[in-house]
């Protein structure tokens, strides 16, 4: 795949208590040079993500309800609004993973629902990424949660917030994609560094990958 080709499948992220100001600044001037799908970043970030991105056709993804997911229906539907309202063009939030693990279905709806609702009340198109944080969970219950993320209204599924127990697998991503079937996106996030593992996401399914190493990514890949 060409390097121009790959960008548009990257989230090219930043994120955690490690990211600064000015490396938010230098994240997004690579998202625009390189033409990634999108820069990813927390959400005391968004405006300033947005400004530096400026009028560049890459995407501002902000995450919600990161990394545990464990924050109240409440507090991430506040968060989705705030985050569009700061620019976000794509909203990354997290499952909670203790509701699906424990058979709660209609509280991991109705978590969902909460912020694709806020997404779909906004003047312009917001998509929403639920991430599952596979490796916490049992084939089963990665069906499941990707199953009534679509049900809630999500237009991606998504492994891994990147700090959790473990990354994106080829498995879960073909499991994913079989899962939601073709209509729907899915996201492979966590431990993907090198162009050969970018690849291998995207010919087992995935529609987009998350990455912070993105400019070693895409040397990898054809001019």
């Amino acid at each position: 795949m060409k390097r121009q080709e790959l960008a548009k499948f990257i989230d090219h992220t930043i994120l955690g208590p490690k990211a600064t100001r000015e490396g938010v600044q230098i994240l997004c001037e690579e998202a625009v040079q390189q033409e990634t799908a999108s820069a990813c970043v927390d959400p005391c970030y968004a405006r300033l993500a947005k400004e530096t991105l400026g009028s560049s056709s890459v995407k501002l993804c902000v995450v919600i309800g990161f990394p545990s997911g464990m924050t109240s229906t409440e507090a991430k539907a506040f968060e989705a609004t705030k985050a569009i309202a700061d620019g976000a063009d794509e909203l990354d939030m997290v499952v909670n993973v203790a509701a699906l693990t424990d058979g709660e279905d209609d509280y991991v709806i109705d978590d969902i629902r909460a912020v694709c609702d806020v997404a779909k009340s906004a003047s312009r198109p917001v998509a929403v990424k639920v991430i599952l944080e596979t490796a916490l969970l049992t084939d089963a219950e990665k069906e499941r949660g990707a199953r009534l993320a679509v049900e809630a209204g999500a237009d991606f599924v998504k492994t891994s917030t990147g700090f959790g127990p473990g990354g994106a697998t080829l498995e879960d991503v073909a499991l994913l994609r079989k899962t939601v079937g073709p209509d729907v996106g899915v996201k492979a996030s966590g431990g993907v560094r090198d162009y050969e593992t970018a690849m291998a996401m995207i010919d087992a399914g995935a529609s987009r990958v998350g990455a912070s190493r993105t400019i070693a990514i895409l040397e990898g890949a054809k001019a």
